[in-house]
C-alpha cells in the first residue's frame, strides 16, 4: 500500500472551507490548474467527486460535508504540533473567554473565579452565557470557548470534557417549615408543594418518575428555569425546592438542607469544551482556574443539614 500524500489534507481542508477551486488555490497561494489537479488527485484517493457542480458554484458530497470536521480538526492538530511552543505570559495576556453556564454556576463559583482571573491575568475579561440547552454548536464555531454541564449520551462525541465534582440532590426549605423537624419520610417529602426545576419548561422530571414507582405523586406547584430561582421561592414561602447539593453550596446559606428519602442518582457535572482548544494555553490556564476555584470553594463548610 502505498504512502498517502498528506499535504492532500491541507487542499481538501481549503477546498472544503472556500467551496471554490479558484479562492482554496489563492488561500494556499497556488495557481487554480495546480488546485485543479489537487482535487483531481483527492478524487481519485477517495473515491468520491468530493466537490460537484451546481449551476455556476461547487457544492460538497455527502462524503465530503462527512470529511469536514474531522479535517479540518486533523490540520489544526498538525499545525498545532509544528508550531513553536508560546510561553504564556499571564501579565500581557488580553483576551475574552466565553463559558456557557448556569446562574447557580455563577452565583456560588464566579466571584471567586473572577477575582482568581484578575489576580493572575488583569486584562482577561470572563462573559458568562445562561446555558439553556445542550446545543455544541456554539462550542464548535467558537463563539463559547468553555460550558458546564453533565456529559449525557446527547453530548457531541467529539467534545473534550473534565469532570469537575460530583453532585446529589437535595431537599431546601426555610428553616420554620414542618420538614425543618422530624424523619422527612417520602410520604412527608411528597405532600408538601414544590418547586420544578426544567430549563426546557418540562411539566415532570426525574423525581416525578421516582415518586411515581413508589405508588406516590407530588404536588408542583410552579415551574422555574434555574436552581437560584427555586432557592429564592423556597426561602420567601412554603415551598419546596430540590437542587444539587454542591452546586448550590453558598446560595443555600439561611436554609435548612435534608437527604431526599427516596433514591435519585448522583450527577457528575464537567467542563466541556472543542478539542481545538486543547493545546492553546491560555485555555489550559482557564480550565485549570475553573477546576481549582470549583475544589476551593467546596472545600469550605457548606450548609447545615
Amino acid at each position: 500500500m502505498s504512502t498517502p500524500d498528506l499535504n492532500l489534507l491541507i487542499t481538501l481542508d481549503a477546498l472544503l472551507a472556500e467551496g471554490s477551486v479558484a479562492r482554496a488555490a489563492q488561500r494556499l497561494h497556488l495557481s487554480p490548474s495546480a488546485m485543479s489537479r489537487a482535487l483531481a488527485r483527492l478524487r481519485t484517493t477517495t473515491g468520491d467527486p468530493l466537490l460537484v457542480r451546481a449551476g455556476r458554484s461547487l457544492v460538497p458530497t455527502p462524503r465530503a460535508i462527512a470529511l469536514r470536521e474531522q479535517v479540518r480538526q486533523l490540520v489544526h492538530d498538525a499545525e498545532a504540533v509544528l508550531r513553536p511552543a508560546e510561553q504564556l505570559d499571564l501579565g500581557q495576556l488580553v483576551r475574552t473567554f466565553t463559558l456557557r453556564t448556569s446562574d447557580g454556576f455563577v452565583e456560588n463559583f464566579g466571584p471567586g473565579l473572577i477575582a482568581r482571573l484578575r489576580a493572575d491575568a488583569p486584562g482577561v475579561r470572563l462573559f458568562f452565557l445562561q446555558k439553556l440547552d445542550k446545543d455544541s454548536a456554539p462550542l464548535r464555531d467558537g463563539s463559547v470557548d468553555l460550558e458546564t454541564g453533565v456529559v449525557s449520551e446527547s453530548t457531541s462525541p467529539e467534545l473534550r470534557s473534565r469532570a469537575l465534582f460530583e453532585d446529589r440532590f437535595i431537599g431546601v426549605v426555610r428553616t420554620t417549615h414542618p420538614l425543618s423537624q422530624g424523619e422527612v419520610t417520602p410520604a412527608r417529602y411528597g405532600a408538601g408543594q414544590h418547586i420544578l426545576v426544567s430549563r426546557r419548561g418540562l411539566a415532570k422530571g426525574l423525581l416525578d418518575e421516582r415518586f411515581q414507582s413508589l405508588g406516590l405523586t407530588r404536588d408542583v406547584v410552579t415551574l422555574v428555569s434555574g436552581f437560584s430561582a427555586a432557592l429564592a421561592l423556597a426561602r420567601a414561602s412554603d415551598l419546596i425546592a430540590t437542587v444539587p447539593e454542591r452546586h448550590t453550596h453558598h446560595l443555600r446559606a439561611g436554609l435548612h438542607s435534608f437527604v431526599l428519602p427516596l433514591p435519585v442518582p448522583p450527577i457528575t457535572l464537567s467542563m466541556i469544551w472543542h478539542p481545538r482548544m486543547d493545546a492553546d494555553p491560555a485555555h489550559r490556564w482557564l480550565r485549570e482556574c475553573i477546576r481549582q476555584e470549583c475544589a476551593d470553594v467546596l472545600s469550605q463548610p457548606a450548609a447545615e443539614f
